[in-house]
């Protein structure tokens, strides 16, 4: 089984839109061992990081953080050791729509 090391999904979502950050393919299992959030404007934002096993619908148990606050200019890294199987989703949100959010890590096929 090969182990693919690289850079999972970079996103920068519209403002108030919980968006698709990275999809684990079929045939595959992953790992997302560090997200970034990087707040791109002086005002301050809030942001949200879920986890959507099978790519079921949105649900609380998902949010792995939510509202958390981010200073402007700024960032923010998340050292999770996060493990995925096929087609389990990480979405992404922020408020004001001015932060960029990097998922690192592994994929195994």
């Amino acid at each position: 089984m090969p182990t693919t090391y690289k850079v999972l999904g970079q996103l920068y979502p519209s403002a108030a839109t919980l968006s698709t950050l990275y999809t684990t393919p079929s045939s595959t299992s992953s790992v997302g061992s560090t997200i970034t959030i990087c707040n791109l404007s002086a005002n301050p934002d809030t942001f949200r990081v879920a986890i959507r096993v099978g790519g079921a619908s949105i649900s609380n148990e998902d949010y792995l953080f939510f509202e958390e606050s981010i200073a402007g200019f700024s960032t923010v890294t998340l050292t999770a050791g996060i493990t995925l199987a096929t087609t389990d989703i990480v979405s992404v949100y922020s408020t004001n729509g001015t932060c960029s959010f990097n998922l690192f890590g592994s994929e195994i096929s």
